[in-house]
């Protein structure tokens, strides 16, 4: 099922010398789907085929989602499944699930595929993510996947070949960005590839969440289960796959560049740390264009002013910004846009992403773009965080050449 990384490096290495200027990636754009679209949209789907999905990981977000879900006419939840069978029962009751229909353990995604459903919608664990995407693709579901959907390079390359395995199988694997679904941050894409920075010269972006949970390890890593996996690298990632990567997949998104090299340091500040996740840290990181890109990130309570899932693009004779939240614009120069602020994207960019899942299962838009660019997105998070970790400068040849895997010890959880 995974690409050969030595076959996959001397291609990506191939395309990185071949990629000199920016290139549009024209594929890669999702479509701008503002909220009254995305209602009459809505309103079209309540005429149309039922989607029989499971969704798989119902903490905060993944219960929120599935509310989204539940909230679409083309959605019917068939089947839920959570590690903690409270949390299944208690969720499930909630959006209707029969309870012969609400699974738990490791195993229960797998039990959802089992029961017949047309999608798997994975909110779970970073760390599952391939495993579970890979089962559903080979039972012939759909897949709507959380990112980051890997958290080491054997795992991107095998989201990979699951992409091109869905296109081939007629499937839709949608990765659930929502950032480049906002109507500004397309604006402001739009105008830099249409000349307004009069070439870039360097990028400067961020990343800034508030502390998370890190308890020591129980007997088994079940209580990491409900959110303290974040502060563990091989189940979350660390914070540049974790949090950063929306703003990482954005600049890839708005340049088209893929990394070649990264110089970083990361650092441990918290008290009494028990998972090996970084607090705070930096990184520069080249571009195959040669444009030097520094990123930042921390998480801690600090009251800091940092950008926080924000880019600038700085150019000869005009600066832009794209955002996760806040202003976005263009400022200088001849293509300058005063721009908007970003308010809702979480919320909306989920739900034009649900709205968009529909539209490519139901029309058969196999394409499946998000999945696709997300490989050089995680692999450039990828370059970072190991740059940071080992406080060195890496190529990101050298990365995909070691093909690190991340291990975890399942031993005693529940199956």
């Amino acid at each position: 099922m995974t690409a050969g990384p030595s076959m996959t490096r001397r291609r990506f290495v191939e395309q990185t010398a071949a990629a000199g200027a920016v290139t549009p990636l024209v594929a890669g754009t999702s479509a701008a789907v503002t909220p009254q679209a995305s209602a009459a949209a809505e309103r079209a789907a309540s005429s149309g085929p039922k989607l029989r999905i499971g969704v798989v990981g119902l903490g905060g977000r993944g219960s929120w989602i599935a509310g989204l879900f539940k909230q679409h006419p083309g959605y019917e939840i068939a089947a839920v499944a959570d590690y903690f069978e409270d949390t299944v029962n208690k969720v499930g009751e909630k959006l209707g699930v029969p309870p012969n229909k609400r699974f738990s353990g490791l195993s229960g995604y797998q039990r959802i595929l089992d029961s017949g459903v047309d999608a798997l919608v994975l909110e779970n664990i970073s760390y599952f993510f391939p495993e579970q995407s890979a089962a559903a693709i080979d039972a012939g579901c759909h897949v709507y996947v959380a990112k980051p959907f890997a958290v080491d390079v054997p795992g991107v390359f095998a989201m990979q070949a699951l992409a091109k395995k869905a296109t081939e199988k007629r499937l839709c694997l949608l990765v659930d960005y929502q950032l480049p679904t906002d109507p500004a941050n397309q604006e402001v894409r739009k105008r830099i590839r249409e000349g307004a920075l009069d070439g870039l010269a360097h990028i400067l972006s961020g990343g800034m969440c508030g502390p998370l949970p890190d308890p020591p390890v129980g007997p088994t890593i079940e209580n990491l289960f409900r959110r303290a996996w974040y502060s563990h690298i091989a189940l979350g990632g660390d914070l540049q796959l974790l949090y950063d990567i929306h703003i990482i997949d954005g600049v890839r998104w708005v340049t088209g560049q893929r990394a070649v090299a990264a110089s970083g340091y990361s650092r441990i500040v918290r008290s009494n740390p028990h998972g090996d996740r970084a607090d705070c840290g930096g990184v520069v990181i080249e571009l195959a264009d040669g444009t030097c890109w520094t990123h930042t990130t921390q998480c801690l309570q600090n009251n800091a002013f940092l950008l926080n899932l924000s880019a600038d693009f700085m150019g000869r004779k005009a600066t832009a910004r794209i955002a996760y939240w806040g202003k976005v614009f263009v400022r200088g120069g001849a293509k300058h846009y005063s721009g908007a602020t970003s308010s809702a994207i979480y919320a909306d960019g989920a739900k034009a992403n649900i709205v968009e899942f529909y539209r490519c299962v139901t029309e058969g838009d196999f394409s499946n773009v998000t999945a696709h660019r997300s490989i050089d997105g995680h692999l450039t998070a990828i370059l970072a965080r190991e740059a940071m970790r080992r406080r060195t400068r890496l190529t990101m040849e050298e990365v995909i050449k070691e093909n690190k895997k991340l291990e975890v010890d399942l031993r005693g959880l529940k199956t």
